[in-house]
């Protein structure tokens, strides 16, 4: 027999939304990632990223909220053991900046021996991502969320990167904000603690000011040399997929500039 009677109808009335309404101060993926990890090591310098709140998919925030707790980490200034993190001893390479994944979840596909640790503050791209991963099956992918340079500095101990990537970063093309790039002395100096003697550090740019401003910071610093024998420009190397992005770029004229720099003994 029904009980129609004394349950109260909860079907929204003609033209009401489905959509709930989140409330106050509650968490956009209560289990995914924060929408500020690092709150409480704020601190007053220039940033060289702006989190990007856009809209999230169906599906990203399905992936956000059942992966964030398996492979998702929340750059918080805690340190962080990366054996635990991956569940093994394989090297690993950091990337900062990895847009929608795609380029990411291909590289990872084609080296499983390696684990990358993929840093973004771009919501919808830390799903795709894990999406992508959880695709593929690739075990090998962490997403992280939050500010890099506090992941370097407080996070991650010396020597513990095999690699760093930094792919397409946010050129500032205006002179007054230059010093929000984030390819800058200070940062080359931080890296350079966290990457061990041998590492890889490859960057790659389509804002030719940007390249050369990259290959005068990185050929001045101590703590890197060039594998360009001619100490410029490298060519694309083939463990870096063309993005339809790049290709786009590319189609209109636009020059790609990759820059592969080592990691030099300690002095």
């Amino acid at each position: 027999m029904s009980d129609s009677l004394n349950t109260p109808d909860l079907r929204p009335a003609p033209g009401e939304s489905l959509r709930r309404t989140r409330a106050k101060g509650e968490p956009r993926f209560p289990d995914g990632p924060k929408a500020d990890p690092a709150g409480s090591h704020f601190e007053r310098r220039i940033r060289s990223f702006q989190p990007r709140r856009s809209r999230v998919t169906t599906g990203q925030a399905d992936a956000l909220q059942r992966l964030w707790p398996k492979w998702g980490l929340d750059i918080d200034g805690h340190r962080v053991d990366l054996t635990e993190l991956f569940g093994n001893d394989h090297p690993v390479v950091l990337e900062i900046g990895f847009g929608m994944g795609e380029a990411t979840a291909r590289m990872a596909a084609a080296a499983p021996g390696t684990n990358l640790l993929a840093v973004d503050v771009h919501t919808p791209g830390q799903g795709n991502l894990l999406n992508l991963a959880d695709r593929d099956s690739l075990t090998n992918v962490r997403v992280g969320n939050g500010d890099a340079i506090i992941l370097l500095r407080e996070m991650l101990t010396p020597d513990s990167l095999d690699g760093l990537r930094v792919y397409f970063p946010d050129p500032w093309p205006k002179k007054r904000h230059h010093k929000r790039r984030l390819i800058q002395p200070e940062f080359l100096t931080l890296a350079a603690t966290r990457l061990r003697p041998g590492a890889l550090l490859h960057c790659a740019t389509d804002w030719e000011p940007y390249a050369e401003q990259m290959l005068e910071v990185l050929t001045a610093h101590p703590g890197f040399e060039n594998t360009q024998a001619d100490g410029g420009f490298a060519p694309r190397p083939e463990f870096r997929p063309l993005t339809r992005f790049e290709g786009q770029g590319l189609d209109k004229g636009h020059v790609v500039n990759d820059l592969l720099f080592r990691r030099v003994q300690h002095g």
